[in-house]
């Protein structure tokens, strides 16, 4: 009888891929896990439960199985599981590299419950990709037949390369238009290096160029093509342009010279990163080097750009968060790299106003957290008195993201947004009240996680498939 492969968490201890010492990973721009070997791949997936209710899985956005390509793996059937891996989720590799694992698929790890540590699932899913693109199994896009109907989907971010891949695999022609010069959007430009090197989003934007994907890039819809023209050009639009405008602060002292925001701080040290001509970085505009740097914000923006500082060159670098720990936003995971690469965490702390022209002080005011707010977290309340200037020479501002006036710089006033900017449009389908024009990812749901995306371009994908194949139906009859 066969050894039995799995349930191996009472005796086999969680174990993450062997992380890169700080003083040595904060010089460059490289991932910081070191790649899982086949052996320890095989054994940190024996540990799963395979759980009769797999929590992992109702957890993650895209319902992946990762039970099953956890068992595959462990059985050393690594293209099997690869299969199983890639037939729900698009970007595997990527979500492996950048999903908050701590809040979804391993934070409901049922033996994490039980003490023993959670399954590494998104180290392993990482591995079982990488291994798939070094072996060949990640194949061209082939469709079986190809279709007339075609889309165009409005930016190149995660929602709208995965809604790309699932209509060219069903034979729809496919146009992507985009205001940067690389496809990827956010993953391209604004998650930096250390968390997904640019190579592995790259190699993505070519498989779906050499599948057949039209890519019209450094096209500002608007201004270089208007929305009536894409509209006429295609039967299907998919919206999938997140959310580029910056939230912004009211205090005194917030036009200074020195206070800059994280979108352009992050899209110009990865524009560096590809070898681009960079006049603000090189300029120091937008460079950490040899600065005192305050970051202001708690979420994972906050936190590449901290940690995108200190690989700058940064004299000191702190981040100012009007909450504590236990109540921030970003990945706990994130912070802990973050504190061994020598950041300076200033919790329940807030800035008031800038000091100087250009800016040489944050005028911080102390914080303590009150009574619940609506939503169940507590207020953050100023302490009185309590007011201190930091020095800094270059102020990152973090706050968030919001939705543009897309009816507006679009001239489409019937396009329907909500209260907040974002497009209305149905959670499953995508589709909107304009016709045959659908929408996806942050610019439905706000600001949000990079699988979410995946999901709604998927699932837009296919709803858009399903009217194609009625409307064929229909013209049959």
């Amino acid at each position: 009888m066969a050894k039995q492969p799995m349930l191996k968490f009472t005796n086999v201890a969680r174990d993450m891929p062997e992380k890169r010492a700080p003083n040595l990973r904060k010089t460059d721009f490289n991932e910081i896990y070191a790649e899982y070997a086949e052996a320890k791949a095989k054994e940190q997936s024996s540990r799963c439960s395979q759980c009769g209710v797999p929590y992992c899985q109702t957890h993650c956005p895209l319902h992946n199985n990762i039970p099953d390509w956890l068992r595959l793996t462990a059985e050393g059937r690594l293209e099997e599981a690869y299969e199983i891996s890639q037939a729900t989720n698009t970007f595997p590799e990527i979500c492996g590299r950048i999903c908050p694992q701590d809040r979804l698929c391993e934070g409901n790890c049922v033996i994490e419950s039980s003490g023993h540590g959670t399954v590494t699932i998104g180290s392993v899913e990482k591995y079982i990709t990488d291994t798939a693109w070094e072996q060949g199994w990640v194949k061209p896009i082939v469709p079986n037949h190809e279709r007339t109907e075609s889309v165009g989907i409005i930016g190149a971010g995660p929602g709208g390369l995965a809604a790309a891949d699932f209509l060219r695999r069903a034979g729809v022609q496919v146009t992507v238009y985009d205001r940067y010069d690389r496809a990827g959007g956010l993953m391209t430009y604004g998650i930096p290096g250390f968390k997904l090197e640019k190579d592995v989003v790259m190699r993505r934007n070519q498989q779906l160029e050499q599948g057949g994907v039209t890519f019209k890039l450094n096209c500002t819809v608007g201004e270089d093509i208007s929305f009536a023209d894409i509209r006429k050009a295609h039967d299907a639009v998919i919206i999938a342009t997140g959310v580029y405008k910056s939230r912004e602060l009211a205090a005194p002292g917030v036009g200074a010279q020195g206070v800059v925001r994280a979108i352009d701080f992050l899209t110009v040290s990865n524009k560096k990163s590809f070898g681009d001509d960079v006049p603000s970085f090189d300029d120091g505009s937008l460079n950490a080097n040899g600065k005192k740097v305050i970051v202001i914000g708690g979420g994972d923006t906050a936190m590449d750009c901290v940690r995108t500082s200190i690989r700058q060159g940064a004299t000191s670098v702190k981040c100012l968060y009007r909450r504590d720990r236990a109540n921030m936003p970003g990945s706990q995971r994130e912070v802990a790299n973050a504190e061994e690469e020598g950041v300076v965490f200033e919790w329940l702390s807030a800035p008031k106003g800038f000091v100087g022209e250009p800016v040489s002080g944050v005028m911080v005011q102390k914080m303590r957290l009150g009574q619940p707010d609506a939503t169940g977290r507590q207020a953050p309340e100023i302490i009185e008195g309590s007011d201190y200037i930091e020095e800094v020479d270059l102020v990152i501002m973090a706050l968030g993201f919001e939705a543009e006036d897309l009816p507006t710089l679009w001239d489409c006033p019937e396009l329907p947004v909500n209260r907040w900017g974002t497009v209305k449009a149905d959670y499953i389908t995508g589709r909107t009240h304009a016709d045959s024009v659908f929408a996806v990812g942050d610019i439905v749901r706000g600001a949000s996680l990079v699988v979410w995306a995946i999901k709604d371009g998927r699932d837009c994908a296919e709803a858009i498939v399903e009217q194609f194949n009625g409307a064929a139906a229909v013209a049959a009859e």
